[in-house]
């Protein structure tokens, strides 16, 4: 799928027309992209959980969500619509190191990121990060506030993960659709003007 799709081929263009993004949510395990997705989706999400075994234990690090039954295997899916003419399809990724392969497939086409992080375990998000810095891929950092967490502000966050100047941080609850809508506008409005401005520098 690619990362926008306009209107069928003939269709005049004008209020109707319907454009639809593409956008990851990853990050850790653990750290919340399942239920980011189901918060904000419009529609019932298509989720690919298992139930954790035994023999994942040796692979799985669940330090800090000892209480988390299950997993993610293949992704999560959503949709979103943000305003009229403009929709986001959401693809969770899995978060456990053995499940990366999947992720060259889920990126194709995606207009952006959203890297989810807990700062209880900051350092899982350094791969999610890695890989949207190598591949040019923009995204942003949302922080999903735990209560049970320190909180932390943006700049200090950024500082951590050592960002590209100019990535956004921002904090929001995963659980709630608002704070979820405001993390994805905010993703769409960076990625546009990473596009745009790659757009000019090409012509420049």
């Amino acid at each position: 799928m690619n990362a926008a799709q306009g209107a069928p081929e003939g269709a005049a263009p004008g209020l109707d027309a319907e454009l639809t993004l593409k956008i990851l949510v990853a990050g850790g395990f653990g750290v919340g992209k399942t239920t980011l997705v189901g918060s904000v989706s419009e529609i019932h999400p298509l989720r690919t959980e298992e139930r954790l075994s035994e023999a994942g234990e040796t692979v799985d690090d669940t330090g800090g969500v000892d209480l988390k039954g299950t997993t993610t295997v293949a992704m999560d899916f959503g949709r979103i619509t943000i305003r009229q003419g403009l929709s986001l399809y959401l693809f969770g990724t899995p978060g456990q190191d053995r499940f990366w392969f999947l992720w060259d497939d889920l990126s194709e086409g995606a207009l952006g990121a959203v890297v989810l992080a807990d700062t209880r375990r900051l350092q899982d998000s350094f791969p999610a990060v890695d890989y949207f810095e190598r591949r040019a891929i923009p995204f942003l950092v949302a922080v999903n506030c735990f209560a049970e967490s320190r909180s932390y502000g943006a700049d200090e966050v950024a500082r951590a993960l050592d960002l590209d100047r100019g990535t956004p941080v921002v904090l929001c609850d995963a659980r709630d659709r608002d704070s979820g809508k405001e993390v994805l506008v905010r993703l769409v409005e960076h990625a546009g003007r990473r596009h745009s401005g790659r757009v000019l520098d090409s012509v420049g």
